[in-house]
């Protein structure tokens, strides 16, 4: 399932929207001006990483400090050892789309 999460020039780069499909809770990041889709909560601990911030193209958990890769979901120091879901992003007709599968 393809859906707009946003429009195109909606977020500057570092910035991120929370997002809800069908239940998850997906988190929309600006990275160095690409978009990147990741699950809203760290894998570690069940902390919302909207609280975090970005810095390149990772998104760092403010509560334990680590790391994750927004290409491709994967934490890059401890605790965290499990990696984040991510989703396909693309930009279409002044809109950013994400896919998700269900």
């Amino acid at each position: 399932m393809r859906i707009a999460v946003a429009a195109e020039d909606e977020l500057k780069t570092g910035q991120m929207k929370r997002v809800s499909i069908d239940g998850k809770r997906l988190l929309l990041v600006n990275a160095e001006g690409q978009y990147y889709c990741v699950d809203e909560m760290c894998s570690h601990e069940e902390f919302s990483l909207y609280f975090g911030c970005i810095q390149g193209k990772r998104i760092k958990c403010s509560l334990h400090g680590s790391y994750f890769n927004l290409e491709n979901g994967q934490p890059l120091n401890d605790p965290a050892d499990c990696p984040l879901q991510t989703y396909s992003v693309c930009v279409a007709d002044a809109q950013v789309w994400v896919e998700t599968t269900t």
